[in-house]
């Protein structure tokens, strides 16, 4: 205790004195070199003093380099012997100044060295320092990523025992919070146990999948599970995060299903009106026949008649679409979706595709889905046309006009024999019924577009027309038989017909 109590002041008044810069310590080591000088010059008798120089070694080699160590050793040596009260002579004074500088020499380097290692020590532990302080901040910034993720994010050991789980995890299973630990995660995600153990198989993976999922009461939802496995010293682990998607399921199912009920309302009508014809021929022939008076009392003449009644009854639904569905909508998101729909058939195909979409489009009047719908029956249909052409290539323009909006969808595909009969149902030589290009213009025509056609040498160019949606906009119904729709445009015939390339529906 009491030899710590000793060294602790000359411990504070070392580092005092070699505190401070280069040129301040170096200051302090020539003043005190020259009071040492001074000392043993002034001081007679046999009392050497060269050994104080030890702390003007102390002081240079905690701020100079080993050459200028050596340079302040080889002076300290020559004024220690030059104030020396010993006489001097070769025999035993070389090897004492050569045994002096050493002295002097290594107690520089041992300050020089002892300084350096201190430096590197006090730089590597900043370092270290730096370091954990950014892994705990990573860490905390990680945590609470983690905790306040709406996605279920879990981790699980080599048995399927889940190790962490955040808050929206426990949400999701149904279980109380802090209780997932411990349990198994193939209990609530079985789909989970077609992975091989991860303990068992050295290969990582790193997928994603879509199965079912159930909660702590039974309840099954569906779950796109992003997973993936690595290794740590405490062994194998399985990271994965999970969405409950049944929310998207549903929305899908109800969107086909508005999908399949507003085709199939538009398919009746076309079948209705073809009937309507056929039953308009059939009951002039009747009527003619009555007249005749040949037929006037048979019965089955008279049956078929109420027959012709209730078959025009049944035809007399007219088609009319409603725009209920309808709704301003960024046309131009739009058309980035269509682009990453088609693009890999259309390079199958060897198809070159231009996309000339103008910035800044208005938003537009249409039910987005059926608008969709549209554009890809287009797009295949100029697919189809092209199959057998040399020159292959779409080009897909949009532009705003006015209070329109214009798509066009131009193709190499030799154009079509017959533009007259092109948005007729059940029209010959069009593949299956024919209804494609039918249903693409009452689709359009229901929320106030068109779908028109032009020839193009060597090809051709379909228009598909679209309202702008202003704020406040209540467009009107339009059917596809409304002769006197002041947005109804007929299709030019004018040019030469273009040979059939490929079938159009």
């Amino acid at each position: 205790m009491n030899r710590m109590k000793t060294t602790a002041p000359v411990q504070f008044m070392l580092s005092s004195i070699l505190k401070g810069s280069p040129r301040a310590v170096l200051l302090r080591a020539s003043v005190l070199t020259a009071l040492i000088a001074i000392a043993d010059w002034r001081i007679e008798g046999n009392i050497p003093l060269g050994f104080l120089y030890l702390f003007t070694m102390l002081l240079v080699g905690n701020v100079c380099t080993r050459w200028q160590i050596a340079v302040a050793a080889g002076i300290c040596t020559f004024l220690s012997e030059e104030f020396d009260s010993f006489e001097w002579y070769p025999a035993a004074g070389i090897p004492r100044d050569i045994l002096v500088f050493a002295a002097f020499f290594c107690m520089g380097l041992f300050v020089y060295e002892s300084a350096r290692n201190r430096r590197i020590a006090l730089l590597h532990m900043e370092e270290i320092e730096s370091e954990v302080q950014a892994r705990r901040e990573a860490e905390e910034q990680l945590k609470i990523l983690v905790e306040s993720s709406p996605a279920a994010i879990v981790t699980a050991d080599a048995e399927g025992r889940l190790l962490l789980a955040n808050d929206a995890a426990h949400r999701l299973f149904g279980v109380a919070a802090g209780e997932l630990p411990g349990k198994s995660i193939r209990d609530y995600l079985p789909a989970l146990v077609n992975i091989p153990r991860i303990g068992e198989n050295r290969q990582s993976f790193r997928t994603v999948m879509q199965c079912r999922g159930r909660r702590e009461d039974g309840d099954v939802f569906l779950a796109d599970v992003w997973f993936s496995t690595y290794r740590t010293g405490a062994g194998p682990r399985l990271a994965a995060m999970v969405v409950d998607t049944s929310e998207d399921l549903r929305n899908r199912e109800e969107l086909s299903l508005h999908q399949l009920l507003a085709a199939s309302r538009i398919l009746v009508g076309a079948v209705s009106h073809e009937i309507r014809n056929v039953c308009g021929a059939i009951a002039v022939v009747h009527e003619n026949l009555s007249r005749s008076g040949a037929l006037a009392h048979n019965k089955d003449f008279e049956a078929l008649g109420t027959l012709i009644t209730a078959l025009e009854k049944i035809a007399a639904m007219d088609l009319r679409q409603t725009a209920n569905q309808a709704a301003g909508i960024e046309l131009q998101s739009l058309l980035e979706e269509l682009r990453i729909v088609v693009d890999h058939s259309l390079r199958d195909e060897d198809i070159e595709v231009s996309w000339e979409i103008a910035p800044g489009l208005p938003p537009v009047w249409a039910d987005r889905q059926s608008l969709m719908q549209v554009f890809l029956n287009l797009v295949k249909n100029s697919e189809r046309a092209m199959l057998d052409r040399a020159q292959r290539k779409l080009t897909v323009t949009a532009a705003a006009d006015r209070q329109r909006v214009t798509v066009r969808v131009r193709d190499t595909g030799g154009g079509v024999s017959n533009p007259g009969r092109l948005f007729r149902p059940f029209q010959e030589g069009a593949q299956a019924t024919g209804l494609g290009l039918y249903l693409s213009r009452a689709l359009m025509r229901s929320f106030r577009g068109d779908v028109r056609y032009e020839p193009e040498p060597g090809g051709s160019s379909f228009f598909v027309e679209l309202s702008t949606a202003p704020a406040g906009d209540q467009p009107a119904a339009y059917g596809p038989d409304d002769q006197n729709s002041t947005h109804r445009r007929s299709q030019p015939l004018s040019g030469e017909p273009q040979p059939v390339a490929g079938s159009r529906a």
